[in-house]
This record gives structure tokens, sequence and C-alpha cells, in this order.
């Protein structure tokens, strides 16, 4: 409901400042233009879709409309409409823990096809942010309320190098525009993914140094295996994804192929194995191409993963953990401390 309220509040301020427009008056002096309505940057954006910097393309963003603001005890939650490609604004929820000046930031991607209905929902809020840090929480291109004015043969499988490339994208220019508010520590950005989540995820932190810490659960990737097996793939339609020509499309996008570079960040990769949204030779292909000190966590059934993840809202203890500050020891000659820090690989 709140968030109907915030899109009707949108366009009930776009109609008036139409009605506005409409009804000024021309001036006598012919040196004076009548007003003319500005054409939104976003209009005039380029991109590419086999690019995933920014660097290689050219998106203009509008100014960001905040649509709604709630205060609670513990944190405050803003509903802000961000926009850099045409017919397609984004509704992105910043919630910020109450009392920290500049908090450490975590971006959560849930996968296709989920929505952000959660991040109304006040205790899950409270939950994100009880360890001090941000939350930061949107969805990809072609999902939920972004999948519009599409034949519904068009979908997030279908175009997925325009789903992925397009929300990489996103990622980046969102990480740019959080860095103008100055109430956040763009220092420590972390990012949670969960099934296409997490291959966005894992793809911009390949080309975007300012996300340091990756946590990453089930997602998708080794393309030939997941698109033959995934029970994503609607059986009617998987013989068209695995078409040569489909399947070159999307081979420069394969987490197998980008996880290798993240040997300098933390990652947590965590397996349902409960699950079987990941078909499994993709798991241990994706397993394979992680970097060596990447930590593995599996778990056998839902009440280990309810203990050890959604219980007291556990899964997000590692994540602050790691986009701590390190602290600065020193020893008794006043010279820097420099421990070992090597995750722990779980494996069970």
């Amino acid at each position: 409901m709140k968030l109907c309220i915030s899109v009707l509040c949108f366009l009930v301020c776009a109609l008036a400042a139409n009605h506005a427009c409409q009804g000024q008056a021309v001036s006598a002096n012919p040196e004076v233009s009548p007003h003319v309505a500005e054409i939104p940057p976003s209009n005039s954006s380029i991109e590419h879709w086999g690019v995933l910097p920014l660097a290689g393309n050219s998106l203009h963003a509008d100014a960001p409309l905040l649509g709604e603001k709630d205060t609670f005890p513990t944190f405050t939650r803003e509903l802000i409409r961000v926009q850099w490609r045409r017919d397609d604004p984004i509704d992105l929820y910043v919630i910020r823990p109450a009392g920290v000046g500049r908090p450490s930031v975590t971006l959560f991607l849930y996968g296709y096809p989920s929505d952000t209905d959660h991040f109304l929902n006040n205790t899950f809020c409270a939950t994100l942010t009880r360890n001090g840090m941000a939350a930061v929480g949107f969805v990809s291109a072609l999902t939920g309320p972004r999948y519009h004015d599409r034949p519904m043969k068009e979908w997030f499988v279908s175009q997925l190098p325009e789903s992925l490339v397009s929300s990489v994208h996103d990622v980046q220019m969102i990480l740019n525009y959080l860095s103008t508010r100055g109430d956040l520590d763009m220092d420590h950005v972390g990012m949670f993914g969960q099934g296409s989540g997490g291959t966005i995820a894992i793809l911009t932190a390949g080309v975007d140094p300012r996300i340091k810490a990756l946590d990453l659960m089930d997602p998708w990737g080794d393309w030939p295996d997941w698109l033959a097996a995934s029970p994503q793939v609607p059986e009617n339609e998987r013989a068209n994804y695995l078409k040569p020509e489909f399947l070159a499309g999307i081979a420069p996008l394969d987490p197998v192929k980008w996880l290798p570079l993240l040997k300098s960040r933390p990652i947590r990769f965590q397996e349902p194995l409960f699950s079987d949204a990941t078909p499994v030779n993709v798991r241990r292909h994706l397993e394979a191409a992680l970097p060596a000190d990447a930590e593995i966590v599996r778990y056998k059934d839902a009440k280990e993963y309810v203990d050890k993840v959604t219980a007291q809202g556990r899964m997000l203890d590692w994540l602050h953990e790691k986009l701590q500050p390190a602290p600065r020891e020193t020893g008794s000659g006043g010279s820097p401390l420099h421990p070992q820090l090597r995750p722990e690989v779980v494996k069970d």
C-alpha cells in the first residue's frame, strides 16, 4: 500500500507540474521565450550491453526524487526514485541505522523474479540495520515493476544479456548516487546477491572496485549447464537457450570466468543444498572457480539454514565483520602489526 501511495504521489506531482506549465502566462516581451519542459537527461543515455564498465557507456541520471521517508526508533527508510534510462525508473530503498553518522553500506539484490516488498517490512529493515550498517535495496532489470511494455515472450532469461548488463550498470550508477549523499561510508561497501542477483554482484565487482566484499547465495552461472538443467527455464523454451548463438552471446557474462578475478576481496559462497534451484554440477563448477580464500558455506536442510542464517539476522554478521575498518594495532616499539587474515573455508 505504501508503495502504491508513493507511486501515486509521483504521478500527482507530475500532473500538478504539467498543469502549472499549461496555465503559465506567456510574456509579452519577445526576448523572453515561453516555458518549455526540459527533456530528462536519462532520455539521452546511450548503453551498450556488450560493455560492463560505466566508462564504456553514456548514462545520464535524472535528479533523484524522494517519494517517502519513514522514521522509526532504530532506523530511517527512504524511498527514492532514480532514473538513467528512458522509461525505466528504479525504486531505491535506503535504510539507515539510527544514531550512526556515516555507516558502512550493503547493497541487497535478490534474484529474479523477486520484488521490493520486503523492504517495506519494518521488522526486516530493523534486522538489516541491527549491526549499524545501512542497507540499500532495489530490483534488477526486467524484474517486478521494471518489467513492462514488453511482449510476454521477452523476459529475464530470454533477454539475459540485457537483464544482466543493464543491472550491472544500475549497481554502478546507484553507487554513484550514494556517493553524492554524504551520509554513508562509501569506503566500506558490500553486496549481498541471491540467485541472479548473485550473478550481477559478481559481474559488478569484476569491473567496480568500490564493492569491497561479496556475500553470494546460490548465484546463477556456468551457463551451458545452468540453461540445460535449471528449473527456472521453462521446458518449452529450453532448446532456444541452448542454441550456439544464444550461448555465444552470454559466454562473456559467465561468473565462472569472473570469479577467479576477485582474489583481492572477501567472498562468501552460500549453498542451500536442500534447494534444487541450482543444478549440482553448476554448484561444483562455480565452487571450482572461486578464489582459494573464499568461504564456502553449505546448509544441508532448511532447519540448519534457519538456525545459521535467518535466526536473529545472523546472515548479516559476516558482511558486518568484513566491512569494518581495519584496526591499527601497534607493537611495543610502535610499529604496525599485520596479522594474517585468511577466511576459513567451511566445507561440510
